[in-house]
Parts: C-alpha cells; structure tokens; sequence
C-alpha cells in the first residue's frame, strides 16, 4: 500500500473527525457489547481509534493493525498524549480518558496478503477509516468474509466517493478530477482500487453474508479555517494528476498554485459504512 507521513495524518485529523456521520456511530455503539474488543485496519496513527472511542463505553480493548512500523510508533506516541493517563502493559498501553480504560496493542501486519490474520482473536468490531477507496473490490470481498466469519460488527469511515466541488471555479477542475480519478484506480497495494465504487463494493460483499448495511454522507467541508489542509490536498491531487499523462505538468502545477489563494474552499465527498449481523440483538456478549 501506499505510504502516508505522519504530517499528514495529523492535518487531515480534524476535517476527518468533523465529517463522520453522527448517527452510524451511535448506532455502532448500541449494537456493541461492553467491554468490547476492537481491530482497526490501517491504523495509521490511531486517529479512528481517537475518533471513536469517545463513544464505544467504559472498557475497550482494541488492536491497531497497520504495514508500516514508523506509523504504528507515531500511533503509541500521539494516542499517550492524547490519553489524560496511561500506563504501559505487557506488549501495550492502557489509555485512560473520559472515564474509558481503553487497553491497546499495536501489530505490524501485511493486511494485502491475508486480511483475515488481524481477525484472528474474535473481534466483535472490525473498523478502518479512509482505506477502502485504495483498496480492490476482491480485497474488500476477503475482508467482508473474515469479518462475516467472526460474525463481528463493521464500522468504516470516510471512503472517498468520487465527488468534488472546489470554489472558485477553474477552467481545469474537470480534467484534474477526471485524470485524479483515472490515477485513484491505479494498484495501491491491494490490487486495482475501487476507488469511488468500494462503499457500493463494501456493501454488495456484507449484505452477501446476511448483514444489514446503512451508509451516510460524510464530506469534507473545507474553508479558511482548512487553508494548510486544502493547500496539501491540492498539491497531493495536481501530482497524482499528472502522474497519469492526462493533464499536463504545467497545468496541473497551475491549478494547484490557483489553490493556494485566499478565498478558495472545497467540499470533498466521503462515505460512512456500518454493517451489522441481521440478529435483531447485540453483536456477541
């Protein structure tokens, strides 16, 4: 998979939790039991976790899964500032925030070659943020399968839809978008990605093995407030355009530049997944 810096993660981290979709996570959370036991995919540097947490009841135990070694370090480093106490626990931490003791391992993981490894201890939730746009509709299948055989519940945040509206118009906003989204269907590690298509692929693979699938809007609205995150993103989808020949350099260097001005804002499309076991009860416990 592709690499993402830790800088990154961190400017983006706002917008992302800004963004979720408010009733799927409170639907997540009443589905779950307490204490409950978490696997996030793609890690990162624990920003789903952070997200999340806040919401999932007192005792949590959670695994953070992800393929790069110096991210999961960045995970252990921010997730102990972001804790109001922690201690340190055999091969972990524990976090203590809000009243939540939440218990942490950390694992590096190649999750393209067998998605199911990081499901090995009977999760009873599975959940991953702004992954499965990178991934292959096969790939998503294999996780849809792990999961459904955990007969864990599914949480994803913030799957890249395919919309964009950048204000103001540019004469070259529409073949960036088409070239951005030419390059996005590119092999980022987990085959040909979905890109657009992976929430429609993540429910098309749950609602297979019997369970019931709700998703919501989740865009990325992005103003003043946002100006490092909007210069950063349109810097990331200039090059990613004109990687693919479709645009020229210049023009792609061009529109990002026009990017970087005062007044300039952006509504970026994202979708919610939760996907439940069709019981009518709590997932496990």
């Amino acid at each position: 998979m592709s690499g993402f810096s830790p800088d990154w993660l961190a400017l983006r981290e706002p917008a992302d939790h800004a963004a979720r979709d408010a009733s799927l996570v409170a639907a997540l959370a009443r589905a779950l039991p307490e204490p409950m036991r978490a696997v996030d995919l793609g890690c990162g540097t624990g920003s789903n976790l952070r997200a999340l947490a806040p919401h999932l009841g007192s005792r949590q135990e959670w695994l953070l899964v992800d393929h790069d070694p110096a991210l999961l370090s960045a995970a252990a480093e921010r997730l102990s500032a972001w804790a109001e106490r922690v201690e340190e626990a055999g091969d972990g931490l524990v976090l203590h925030r809000g009243g939540a003791r939440i218990a942490v391992r950390l694992r590096a993981l190649d999750l393209a070659a067998d998605p199911a490894a990081a499901l090995a201890e009977g999760p009873d939730l599975v959940t991953a943020a702004a992954l499965f746009d990178l991934a292959s509709e096969a790939w998503i299948a294999e996780v849809a399968r792990a999961v459904a055989r955990a007969g864990a519940a599914f949480y994803t945040a913030l799957t890249y839809d395919g919309q964009e509206s950048w204000t103001p118009p540019h004469p070259a906003d529409a073949a960036i978008h088409a070239a951005f989204l030419a390059h996005q269907a590119g092999d980022k590690g987990f085959g040909p990605a979905a890109g657009p298509g992976a929430t429609a692929a993540l429910a098309t693979a749950f609602q297979h093995h019997g369970y019931a699938v709700s998703t919501a809007a989740s865009p990325w609205r992005l103003g003043a407030g946002e100006a490092a995150l909007l210069q950063e993103l349109a810097a990331g989808t200039a090059r990613a355009a004109a990687e693919t020949g479709r645009v020229r350099a210049a023009d792609a260097a061009e529109w990002a530049a026009a990017r970087r001005r005062p007044g300039t804002g952006a509504e970026i499309g994202h979708r919610d997944l939760l996907a439940l076991p069709d019981t009518g009860r709590p997932v496990r416990g």
